[in-house]
């Protein structure tokens, strides 16, 4: 069976409350994995999921610790979040730089995805902080200095037109999403579908491995409830994650 690991694709809100003189402060936990998850399992793939607050202490620090795993899917969470262990971060010690051996481990066969989000790709005024990694270095996609977010809230529609095991059965329209993350891609990336000019959907070969960066998100707000219960939602996400564990 498919192994994947999902890391990041939570939050956590904070919130006021002003009533008069007197107020009060609420906490409250979201994630917006579901969608993703349960297509996956819907599909015979095992899922495993660390939210965005577990991932600092829980991405795996080793090639050995990713060992019965075939695809990583990375969905708004920063870099920052997968490099600096706490270890680190609180106690100055030394610690593996997880970006390196995670390109390392694609280059030796295993899969990854980006799934774009606020913080994905370059993401909400720069923070998510992906250019220039070696976790780009084998991305499909060349990441922007800036600021990506490209908000589209009339809805703008994907258009795929290139035969390939990823969007096999997926030749008619795709339902609008509401946004996206706006990168270029390698000269050696295959582009399988486009939002307007903007690649939406790219993969990659990367020595033994390969990668796939998808622009938009996997769960409200830019992906919707129109695109989630579209038939094509679990086929293309399915498709996608056998065929970078090579299962295709």
């Amino acid at each position: 069976m498919t192994r994947v690991l999902i890391a990041g694709e939570s939050w956590v809100s904070e919130s006021t409350h002003y009533k008069g003189y007197d107020a009060f402060t609420t906490v409250t936990f979201h994630t917006g994995v579901d969608p993703l998850r349960n297509a996956l399992r819907a599909e015979g793939i095992d899922v495993d999921y660390i939210p965005a607050h577990e991932v600092p202490e829980r991405f795996p620090a080793t090639e050995a610790d990713l060992a019965g795993v075939d695809v990583v899917i990375l969905s708004d969470i920063g870099a920052n979040s997968v490099l600096l262990h706490p270890d680190t971060w609180l106690h100055g010690k030394r610690t593996p730089n997880r970006l390196a051996m995670l390109a390392e481990w694609v280059r030796g066969g295993g899969g990854l995805m980006m799934a774009g989000g606020y913080l994905s790709f370059q993401g909400f005024e720069g923070k998510a902080m992906w250019r220039g990694t070696a976790v780009e270095s084998v991305l499909p996609s060349l990441i922007s200095p800036y600021d990506d977010r490209v908000e589209t809230p009339e809805g703008i529609m994907p258009v795929a037109g290139v035969d390939h095991p990823v969007t096999a059965g997926l030749d008619g329209s795709w339902p609008a999403l509401l946004g996206y993350n706006r990168f270029a891609t390698t000269d050696d990336a295959t582009v399988l579908a486009r939002v307007g000019d903007d690649p939406l959907l790219a993969v990659r070969t990367v020595d033994a491995g390969r990668t796939l960066a998808w622009a938009s998100d996997i769960a409200p707000h830019w992906c919707p409830e129109e695109f989630l219960g579209w038939h094509g939602y679990r086929s293309l996400f399915g498709q996608a994650v056998t065929w970078l564990a090579k299962g295709e």
